[in-house]
């Protein structure tokens, strides 16, 4: 395979991928690829994202204004990167929205990158499925141009966006993005959710699916497993405790414009 040949395949790549490409043409130096990025980042062929990790210009664009693959570019920010949160739903075509910041799982320290107009923010798998080695639990590795992209299942992303609603866009769009999908599997989102060990995460889950029962086709044992794991005490859809009406079931103070939908009301 030709460098020319690495750069179709390798839309967005990492200086390891191309090193591993180089070794196979038996040029290991790392001066070399130094001097080849070096080369094609001058000619306008390459743009360098951050240390380590390029995107590839298509033949005849101007590398100031190409359009380049976000989708792609938080995959590679990590060696472990799985798209998550409001980035999956975008991912998987059932956010109500479009957003600027681009959300990864991994488990190294990382801090945000912004490039163009787009924010990548990495976060942390959570602690309980790191302590489980489930980190991986729902997630799925999907093809985007010919690269394989590792993205949580739309199960996994539901739960995960009520576990964290700061990183799903908040009720209104985490609401109107949810109820575009006709389908989940039920199971998954209860093993899912009891693997976070998280009450109120759990009574959240809860919530959602008995405000959801009959659309969904949700039946009182899957409500029953959660309904055992809900916080003793009440405890408040949103961590800034603006009020709200208490959900007894649950135990858990819900906002009244989320009890009410009252997005949904015309003007």
């Amino acid at each position: 395979m030709r460098l020319a040949d690495f750069f179709a395949t390798h839309p967005v790549f990492t200086t390891e991928e191309l090193t591993v490409f180089l070794a196979r043409r038996d040029s290991r130096s790392p001066w070399t690829r130094k001097a080849l990025l070096a080369h094609h980042e001058k000619q306008g062929r390459l743009l360098r994202v951050r240390r380590g990790l390029y995107c590839v210009v298509p033949a005849g664009a101007n590398p100031a204004t190409c359009s380049v693959d976000a989708y792609l570019l938080a995959s590679k920010m990590a060696d472990d990167a799985v798209l998550a949160y409001h980035t999956a739903l975008e991912f998987h075509g059932k956010a109500y929205s479009v957003f600027e910041e681009l959300q990864y799982l991994t488990g190294r320290a990382a801090r945000p990158v912004t490039f163009r107009s787009h924010r990548f923010r990495p976060v942390r798998f959570p602690k309980k499925l790191k302590t489980q080695g489930q980190q991986l639990f729902g997630v799925k590795e999907l093809d985007r141009a010919g690269i394989p992209v590792r993205v949580t299942s739309l199960e996994r992303t539901l739960v995960d966006m009520l576990d964290r609603p700061d990183l799903g866009g908040g009720w209104e769009e985490m609401w109107r993005s949810l109820e575009g999908i006709e389908f989940f599997d039920l199971d998954v989102i209860v093993q899912y959710t009891l693997l976070l060990d998280n009450a109120t995460t759990a009574a959240k889950v809860g919530f959602y699916l008995e405000q959801h029962k009959d659309r969904l086709m949700v039946d009182e044992n899957r409500l029953e497993q959660l309904r055992a794991r809900r916080p003793r005490k009440p405890h408040y859809l949103e961590r800034t405790r603006r009020g709200g009406r208490l959900v007894s079931n649950w135990n858990l103070v819900v906002p009244v414009s989320v009890l009410e939908r009252s997005w949904t009301e015309v003007a």
